[in-house]
């Protein structure tokens, strides 16, 4: 057997070539995950939104119209009646030339209060103002609301796609293409069937199910071992979501923050705010559970390559041996980004006094607590369940035959060059000869090296 045939992939093996699968192998996958498949087809359909319009801008109820400039001049002065007076305080003039809106090509000073938690802004910024109608003329008709931020952005998503394409390749255009995938489908599917009134937590497993099915198969190739990732990663995200119905219910979580009641009252009509954060909390778990579940199906993959006399328990004890060092670090990932996106929020709770059992059980950080575990615990159980699944469908695959370097004869190991030394003297051996030249009478006649 080659050499490369015995060395098993390392944690992140996901770049072996997909192999054929024998038939029983392939009649077992297609039992397993043909009704999941159809289950999310026909999840898909039922809950897209066919028909419906959804207003957006004037129409949803938003007045601000955002409108672009940049900022050809900054002063101090006054706000509101005192912006024209000279020696006015209190607020920072930002001259801004218009590139679009009723006023492009205009100039308009803008009040913007001189406080310390209000942006700083330098002559050729470019900056997003949001109009709210009026005099398009007058400053006090505009708010400095951003900054434009289109070509860092690009400049940062090119590098990225170079990176990706530079390491990974082939392979990597496959993962972005995946990428594209999945932000088609959310955008496509799960944002407009949300708006429309449909459940955000079947909304999220289902659109989760359409994810795996592309991103697995597109970036690993269609494969029996990337099977078995996909159905333990929906068994996975299944977990997750009962785990977080039953606890979001058990502590009475409503989902309600500022950004949740603002998409509320713009909706006009009832949405389950409690889905909504369950439904983040699938799609925040989805990209750790696909490395997860792709490295224990290509690590169970190995053991069967390496050894195929090895049977479902073998395979599963192994398996879950490399599955434990890979867990720590990820349900750590899992955590911290979780606890990054919430770093305001917890610096601002420090700051009320309370103690750390009332911070944590307080609604905004309480949700993050349930995202958080009910996501570690489906990651953690990703481990036994996708593993499992490898190990039963490796264990009825069949093994190829070891290569040969000639069909006519085996393969043979080389000798080792060593072979034929006299084994090393034991410590306590009585060595006899020369110490000065190394000569020893028991191997023949000295003769001085040329």
């Amino acid at each position: 057997m080659h050499a490369k045939d015995l060395i098993a992939a390392h944690g992140h093996g996901h770049g072996h070539p997909a192999e054929p699968s024998s038939a029983p192998v392939r009649k077992l996958l297609l039992v397993l995950l043909l009704p999941l498949v159809l289950a999310t087809v026909v999840g898909a359909l039922l809950l897209y939104p066919f028909g419906h319009e959804q207003p957006t801008g004037a129409d949803a109820g938003l007045t601000q119209m955002p409108v672009r400039g940049d900022v050809t001049a900054v002063a101090r002065g006054g706000c509101g009646p005192e912006t024209e007076q000279a020696g006015g305080t209190g607020c920072v003039l930002v001259t801004v030339r218009m590139t679009d809106g009723a006023a492009a090509g205009r100039d308009v000073r803008i009040p913007v209060p001189d406080q310390a938690g209000s942006p700083t802004f330098g002559v050729g910024d470019a900056v997003v103002l949001s109009f709210g109608g009026g005099d398009p003329t007058a400053g006090q008709s505009y708010q400095l609301a951003d900054f434009q931020r289109g070509v860092p952005m690009l400049l940062l998503a090119v590098l990225f796609v170079a990176a990706v394409l530079l390491l990974g390749r082939w392979r990597g255009l496959a993962a972005l293409g995946a990428l594209v995938l999945s932000f088609v489908v959310l955008v496509l599917f799960v944002l407009p069937s949300i708006l429309a009134g449909e459940d955000p937590l079947t909304v999220a497993v289902v659109g989760a199910g359409l994810i795996m099915f592309v991103v697995l198969y597109v970036t690993h190739g269609v494969s029996a071992r990337t099977s078995a990732a996909v159905l333990g990663t929906l068994v996975s995200l299944a977990l997750i979501g009962v785990l977080g119905a039953v606890f979001a219910a058990f502590g009475k979580l409503t989902g309600l923050d500022q950004d949740t009641a603002n998409l509320v009252s713009l909706l006009g009509h009832g949405i389950d705010t409690r889905g909504l954060l369950l439904a983040g909390t699938i799609i925040g778990a989805l990209g750790v559970l696909d490395d997860v579940t792709v490295t224990q199906t290509s690590a169970v993959w190995e053991l069967r390559r390496a050894n195929p006399s090895l049977g479902f328990r073998d395979l599963y004890a192994a398996g879950s041996r490399i599955g434990r060092d890979h867990l720590s670090s990820v349900v750590n990932t899992l955590v911290m980004a979780y606890a990054g996106t919430a770093l305001p929020l917890l610096l601002a709770f420090s700051l009320s006094g309370r103690s750390l059992g009332e911070i944590l059980t307080a609604q905004e950080v309480a949700q993050e607590v349930v995202r958080t575990l009910v996501g570690s615990i489906g990651l953690v159980a990703a481990v036994p369940i996708t593993t499992a699944l490898a190990a039963f469908v490796a264990g009825r695959e069949d093994v190829p035959e070891p290569e040969f370097a000639d069909e006519d004869e085996p393969y043979d190991e080389p000798a080792d060059e060593w072979d034929d030394e006299e084994p090393a003297p034991d410590r306590w051996t009585r060595v006899t000869g020369d110490l000065r030249t190394g000569y020893d009478p028991d191997k023949g006649p000295w003769r001085r090296p040329v």
